[in-house]
């Protein structure tokens, strides 16, 4: 058990760490929601029909899809642009999806490669691009979660100010919608943006993100040499 525990020690941790922040973004909402309603002259909720809310809702979709989107993003780029010296891009020449043989796919797959690489075809097309598939499907839907939790959000909102309600295609076309994502948006890229390049000159010894203290800047991921 404890060496299971240790062989999936980084997901276990990520997982622990987004389940605290996630708790922990609950509890602020709530009593912020709550201090909301109250200035309003509006009854308070439950803490239980706040984590049901279009408030909660929005909030949580909205970085979801920023996360999702940078790493489909990340995926997607790295199979046709390099950046040399760093350790996130393969080395200058190796651009775009390989061959086969580079893949081990099909008639070149091992005894111990996955069923659908080894199966060749459509199997191995669909396999061979599914990390990029699912990020891209999970980034849409959260995308579309947000967009209709904000218009219900928007919508009490405007309630609350006697104003009138808006359909879903007057909110993923408004400055509020678009705040939102283009906030997040642009520190994702930001993040991706400078790891790619301070990987090349800077390095942390013992990190699978770093290149070992002593390779030269010039040189990019060891995987491609």
């Amino acid at each position: 058990m404890r060496s299971r525990i240790k062989d999936h020690a980084l997901s276990l941790f990520f997982l622990a760490l987004f389940v605290l922040a996630l708790a922990g973004q609950a509890i602020a909402g709530y009593l912020r929601n709550d201090d909301e309603l109250l200035d309003h002259g509006q009854p308070t909720i439950g803490f239980g029909d706040f984590l049901w809310s279009s408030d909660f809702a929005v909030d949580v979709a909205e970085n979801w899809q920023s996360e999702f989107l940078q790493f489909f993003l990340f995926i997607a780029a790295t199979i046709w642009f390099v950046q040399k010296g760093s350790p996130e891009s393969k080395k200058p020449g190796d651009e775009g999806p390989g061959s086969d043989a580079d893949q081990l796919v099909g008639a070149h797959a091992r005894p111990d490669s996955p069923r659908w690489a080894r199966a060749g075809g459509w199997r191995a097309a669909v396999f061979g691009n599914s990390l990029l598939l699912v990020m891209g499907a999970v980034f849409v839907l959260s995308w579309f979660a947000q967009s209709l939790a904000g218009t219900v959000v928007m919508n009490e909102e405007n309630a609350m100010h006697g104003l009138a309600a808006i359909t879903w295609g007057d909110y993923v076309t408004s400055s509020d919608f678009w705040d939102r994502t283009l906030q997040n948006w642009q520190s994702e890229f930001l993040a991706v943006g400078t790891m790619v390049a301070f990987a090349i000159y800077l390095r942390q010894r013992g990190s699978a993100e770093s290149k070992p203290v002593g390779t030269p800047h010039h040189q990019s991921a060891l995987e491609s040499d």
